[in-house]
């Protein structure tokens, strides 16, 4: 590594640092109510979003009620995506007469968006044509990660009320996530990224001739608004199937620097939010160190194993699958952010990466997409690893474990195990089904352990949302459409309806007040046991795959054998 990769490194975190704190607060003073910046200008637009859906937004309800109109919502934006792609070619905006895509394609890149993992089996420039794009994918990216926004504030309400079964309103929470956070910061970084040379248009594939003298098509498109959000959602839907990789997405050095720093920018603040709505500042920021303590182990792994001598390749860095405008720190950085964050964007092919910077990356989305995570989806995902902490803790001690001044009951810990053992059931089993049936089988583009880590890899990112691949399995097929669909809902669903089960049941709580006993959840002690049962109840789960599919083939790579 060169000076200036640490230096970029450094900067990134800095940077993070500073926004962290700034951007929470905004969203605190969105979500309580109060004044702020956003809305003298689009106020207008929420008052007038429910009056057309025809809700109050003081009305608030109970988890299942709350439960009903998320999935409700989700279940209509899944039913409309599906319809616009079977229909595309009588549909407007599709300059290169694209065809319509078939029925489990469809189905699979309809539950992918709803379900913010943005799994892509085909290539966007010759799939999707401009209206799907934007009118379907764009617009899913936004509610999306509203939703996982409206999930953590439920949890929140339910942590910080006493005696009431109330958790808010799903609608007024999808709004104002939707109006105040995501869209504003979308705009101005689409502006930005159109500046840095991302396209947006709506020309027609433009043809051109190489300087060898072939003809080539260059597709054009509105991609710089769908990138914003893309990365600012923790979406990672490419408009271009290289994704983050295409000059066309990510032009320059700078735009890199940027699109990463998007990804974690809304789950960081996320964190200082939320120690602010509960009344803990100091507990947002044991979060927040935590998350940034488990990147940077994981980032230092990748990086050490990048950089490390390979014999397969003549000792020499591993440039392969990378992306040779930023090189191997910044293909390294990247990879480890987005599988953090349930981003999935790629601006290089993590099929190419080394097998224990690989395994990096499929860990990250195995402990649950909890190190920052997905908007909103990576926070409520740490509280469930929370309660499990505070659990493991009182049993330590002999006390009834608390959690902010609400006891944690046998309800809150089987719903966090639930919640826990949805995405590890769904990954295992069906990576299990693949390895063996000549469906799952016939895809792949490698054998040996490096075949099978990547049917894990595709399971994984569908189970954590995620929607990154390794990029040598074929997954635009029947078998691969709907498992990995159904997987992406259990992932999704399995996760959110635990959850806010807690939230209702730890709103109808009374707060007791801290004594002696209390077990304090914003020290270092804290952080170091949270560390803990993430890597043992996260992790542990996982070995036994992992040591048949990277770890095997690190040590095979060792003696010379690739695959």
């Amino acid at each position: 590594m060169t000076p200036q990769d640490f230096i970029q490194i450094i900067l990134y975190i800095a940077i993070l640092l500073g926004l962290t704190p700034i951007l929470g607060t905004y969203m605190d003073k969105v979500f309580t109510g109060k004044q702020h910046v956003m809305r003298p200008v689009f106020g207008w637009l929420e008052r007038l979003t429910y009056r057309f859906v025809g809700v109050d937004p003081l009305e608030e309800t109970n988890w299942k009620s709350y439960t009903f109109s998320l999935l409700m919502f989700n279940f209509i934006g899944f039913v409309f995506v599906f319809l616009i792609q079977r229909f595309q070619t009588y549909l407007p905006l599709n300059p290169a007469n694209l065809p319509n895509v078939s029925w489990h394609s469809a189905l699979n890149t309809s539950i992918s968006f709803v379900t913010n993992t943005n799994w892509q089996g085909y290539a966007g420039e010759t799939t999707m044509s401009y209206f799907i794009q934007m009118i379907g994918l764009t617009v899913q990216n936004f509610v999306s990660a509203a939703t996982g926004i409206a999930v953590i504030l439920a949890v929140i309400r339910g942590i910080s009320r006493k005696s009431t079964d109330k958790i808010g309103n799903f609608w007024t929470d999808l709004t104002r996530s939707t109006l105040y956070v995501l869209l504003p910061l979308s705009i101005l970084f689409a502006i930005v990224l159109a500046g840095q040379g991302v396209v947006q248009n709506f020309k027609s594939y433009e043809t051109v001739q190489t300087l060898q003298g072939v003809r080539q098509v260059i597709p054009m498109g509105p991609a710089a608004s769908q990138i914003a959000i893309k990365q600012l959602g923790t979406n990672g839907g490419g408009f271009f199937n290289a994704n983050s990789a295409h000059p066309f997405e990510n032009p320059t050095p700078f735009s890199n620097f940027l699109q990463m720093l998007a990804i974690f920018l809304i789950p960081a603040s996320l964190t200082y939010m939320y120690g602010k709505m509960v009344g803990s500042a100091r507990h947002g920021w044991a979060i927040f160190s935590t998350m940034l303590i488990l990147f940077l182990a994981g980032l230092s792994i990748s990086l050490y194993a990048e950089y490390s001598a390979n014999p397969v390749f003549g000792h020499l860095p591993l440039m392969e699958g990378k992306e040779t405008r930023f090189g191997i720190a910044n293909s390294v950085l990247f990879s480890t952010i987005t599988t953090d964050a349930s981003c999935g964007a790629v601006n290089a092919m993590h099929d190419s990466l080394s097998p224990l910077s690989g395994m990096v990356a499929i860990i990250n989305m195995m402990l649950g997409e909890i190190i920052f995570g997905g908007v909103g989806a990576g926070l409520y995902g740490m509280v469930v690893f929370i309660i499990l902490t505070v659990f493991i803790a009182g049993l330590m001690v002999g006390r009834t474990p608390e959690y902010l001044g609400k006891k944690i009951g046998a309800f809150e810990v089987q719903m966090a195990i639930i919640a826990n053992l949805a995405t590890s059931f769904a990954i295992l089993v069906f990576t299990a089904w693949a390895s063996v049936s000549s469906y799952g089988l016939v895809s792949l583009n490698n054998a040996g352990p490096h075949g099978f880590s990547e049917i894990l890899y595709a399971y994984t990112s569908a189970a954590g949302n995620n929607g990154s691949a390794f990029a040598g399995l074929n997954a635009n097929t029947l078998f691969y459409n709907l498992t990995l669909g159904f997987v992406m809902l259990i992932g999704r669903f399995g996760v959110i309806i635990p959850v806010l089960a807690i939230a209702g049941s730890m709103a109808g709580k009374n707060i007791t007040p801290v004594s002696s006993g209390t077990f304090r959840t914003d020290n270092w002690l804290f952080i170091g046991l949270l560390i803990g049962v993430v890597l043992i109840v996260g992790g542990l789960t996982y070995f036994p795959a992992l040591s048949l599919g990277p770890v095997a083939e690190h040590l095979l790579m060792n003696s010379g054998i690739s695959f």
